[in-house]
């Protein structure tokens, strides 16, 4: 299905690295709204849990695609592919520029779930396939840069924007607009990797399939991408407001950086796990990201900004590292012909990891306040850490590193 490497990235068109630019830009337009949220609820008027379902949804919207049409650019093309999410993206920052209420935006995160979705396969796909000969390591390393840099960049750019610039509801997604026009001409010269493209019969579920050779790695890889993803978003979705109402910096580009900090972790993270290898970097990982959630709790007990970037720098480590290694253990013990099923199985997991615990910390700030949802999400996040590290030392994954 795949053309040849070789045939792909000959020629004067653009390589890997365009196609890894596309990708970051994409999926810096998920995270765009992160520090503007406390704007929107001073305009719109709603509550700290509306916030966390308002993100929560954006993961839903990453799942039902996964689910969907997860492998649907096998079929049609990496190009007409990331052009719908480019069009999706785009359409999900006209939601928020003309913003006239909740559900507008609803709709907004709806659709730019659908785009992350379709970036996570083709974009991912794109960049490893327009490698040529000997870059294959320095493009997986770009594909996981753009993922993880893409979503940090987002709150990076509207949280500066938006506290330096005027129009800060409007800026920060006219800004992207013009990104993803830029992203669509990059598309439109790179070179198509899939051999005789056609159009599907019918989208269908995928199904989720585990064999049993597998079901061993599985479950803590799993279950350590929940508690990682938890974190993840955990700063994506509340973590200005724990800024601004628990350690009293009401800066819109320091909540942002604050944000970025933790997928630039997690990018440092997924960079530092190909060396370590898998036996050491899964349960290295669950530890680094206790600590990294430990900081965390503690900056809120002691109302302390510094230990908290620590923290998010820390805790995006060892989620890039646990991460990297628990997919990479799972793709191994795979069985090829039940390989995507399997990796999309993991990737659901991650997914529910950052959307349902956020909601519950959304839920117990109606009755604990920011600062006591934040602790009882950091003592419970680092059991699951603890109780996953252990396990993996016990019985570390059988793969070779």
């Amino acid at each position: 299905m795949i053309s040849d490497r070789k045939a792909a990235a000959t020629g004067r068109r653009p390589g890997y690295a365009v196609a890894a630019g596309v990708f970051a830009i994409g999926m810096a337009g998920t995270t765009l709204p992160t520090p503007l949220y406390g704007l929107y609820r001073q305009e719109i008027g709603f509550s700290e849990l509306m916030v966390t379902v308002v993100f929560a949804v954006y993961a839903l919207g990453v799942i039902t695609v996964l689910l969907l049409a997860g492998n649907v650019s096998d079929d049609v093309g990496r190009r007409p592919v990331l052009f719908c999410a480019l069009a999706l993206s785009a359409a999900s920052a006209l939601c928020f520029i003309f913003e006239g209420g909740l559900p507008f935006l609803f709709l907004g995160r709806v659709l730019s779930g659908f785009a992350a979705g379709l970036f996570s396969g083709a974009a991912t796909a794109a960049v490893l396939e327009l490698a040529k000969p000997g870059q294959e390591a320095h493009a997986g390393f770009a594909a996981t840069a753009a993922n993880m840099g893409g979503l940090g960049c987002g709150p990076l750019l509207s949280g500066f924007l938006a506290q330096y610039a005027p129009w800060p509801l409007v800026l920060p997604f006219a800004v992207h607009l013009v990104l993803v026009a830029v992203a669509a001409v990059a598309t439109w010269l790179l070179p198509e990797t899939v051999r005789d493209p056609h159009r599907p019969h019918r989208l269908r579920p995928q199904r989720l399939h585990l064999p049993p050779e597998v079901r061993g790695v599985f479950t803590p890889s799993a279950v350590a991408a929940f508690a990682g993803f938890a974190l993840l978003g955990l700063f994506t979705a509340v973590a200005p407001s724990f800024v601004g109402q628990t350690l009293g910096v009401t800066n819109l580009a320091v909540a942002g950086a604050i944000v970025f900090s933790v997928f630039l972790g997690s990018t440092a993270g997924q960079s530092l796990a190909g060396r370590i290898g898998v036996r050491k970097a899964l349960p290295g990982g669950c530890l680094v990201l206790v600590i990294g959630l430990a900081l965390v709790a503690t900056s809120l007990a002691v109302t302390s900004l510094p230990v908290l970037v620590l923290g998010a720098l820390c805790g995006g480590t060892g989620q890039g590292l646990a991460f990297r290694a628990g997919l990479t253990a799972v793709g191994r013990a795979a069985p090829a012909a039940h390989r995507g099923g399997t990796i999309s199985a993991f990737f659901l997991v991650a997914y529910f990891g950052i959307s349902l615990p956020v909601v519950g910390v959304g839920a117990l700030t109606m009755e604990l306040g920011l600062r006591g949802a934040g602790l009882t999400f950091a003592g419970c996040v680092i059991v699951l850490a603890v109780t996953v590290g252990l396990y993996v030392l016990r019985h570390p994954p059988a793969v070779d590193d």
